[in-house]
């Protein structure tokens, strides 16, 4: 029987490995040329790219935390209807950039996107960075965004693209650009996609809208390149929703299905690793992988056999022998 695994980049920590654009695909995609992966959106999307294929499952992360609890289980979907939510704060030149984007991913990859709503007000999402590096922030009216997802819902879609307006974060984290330190958005676009998962359990995803349309001509570090040469973000999020699994609490894959968690070395304190230490599906630490958190092994679990340090992914494939 083949296998299941979870390959995990938590967003907005700052791994060297999958939080930039999409950086982390290669080495998602190795993996699911073995077995069935679970991936988060943060690991494949990758702007106007998405390292997505078949073999993934591509899973939000509140509702991964879910999955995880044994709450959810997820049922392979394919030709999904998506539903976009669209801010009203977004300008219209903008708005129209964006509405060419959703049309030409429909021309190109036949991807099934019947509607597309604004939600009645602006929904002001303010992002910023906390002094240990990861990015956070607020949405001042989350309640627009989930009137116009159940709207979406009850006309038939299946799973939600959000897009929110955002200003511009060039300064918030300069050296992103250049592969380094912690996307100054990701932080809050977790808290948006969060939010519509634990209100609706319906498959969802977020991408920003920014109102600097220019391309740079600045030459740019490969890991964040991508997202540095397209005016929006809405591809990734719409490859991957198109196949995203749905959502159930009695059928699907569950829990127990799992075989293996990857994880970042130093971000091993969240929901995935303390649900699979409880039910004795191994954890690999991948030591190549640093975030800005400081939650090791050594620190937390440093007895535990469940959690297995290994240099690299790579190696961690290897001693898996899928």
């Amino acid at each position: 029987m083949e296998k299941l695994g979870a390959f995990i980049v938590p967003t907005g920590v700052g791994a060297s490995i999958g939080g930039f654009a999409g950086d982390a695909s290669p080495y998602a995609r190795e993996f699911s040329k073995h077995c069935k992966l679970i991936v988060n959106p943060n690991v494949v999307n990758a702007g106007g790219f998405s390292g997505i294929n078949e073999n993934m499952f591509y899973v939000e992360g509140y509702s991964l935390d879910e999955f995880f609890k044994g709450n959810l289980n997820l049922v392979p979907s394919h030709d999904n209807k998506i539903g976009i939510i669209f801010d009203k704060g977004i300008p219209e030149h903008i708005l129209n950039v964006h509405l060419n984007t959703m049309n030409a991913v429909k021309a190109v990859y036949g991807l099934d996107i019947p509607f597309y709503e604004l939600t009645e007000e602006a929904v002001g999402v303010e992002f910023s960075m906390e002094e240990s590096g990861i990015s956070t922030g607020r949405v001042n009216n989350p309640e627009t965004l989930l009137k116009t997802a159940k709207s979406l819902l009850a006309k038939g879609a299946e799973a939600l693209a959000i897009v929110c307006m955002f200003e511009n974060p060039t300064e918030e984290n300069p050296e992103y650009q250049n592969g380094e330190g912690t996307d100054p958005v990701g932080g809050v676009e977790a808290i948006i996609s969060h939010y519509i998962s634990k209100e609706l359990q319906v498959p969802c995803a977020h991408s920003p809208a920014f109102d600097d349309l220019e391309i740079t001509t600045d030459l740019i570090d490969g890991k964040a390149a991508s997202e540095y040469i397209t005016p929006t973000f809405l591809p990734c999020i719409l490859l991957g929703l198109s196949n995203a699994p749905k959502l159930n609490t009695t059928e699907g894959i569950s829990i127990n299905d799992l075989d293996f968690l990857l994880m970042p070395h130093n971000c091993l304190g969240s929901t995935p690793v303390f649900e699979c230490l409880k039910r004795n599906i191994p954890v690999y630490a991948i030591e190549e992988n640093t975030t800005v958190l400081d939650v090791t092994k050594q620190k937390i679990f440093p007895t535990t056999d469940g959690i297995k340090l290994v240099k690299s992914y790579r190696e961690s494939l290897e001693k898996m022998a899928l």
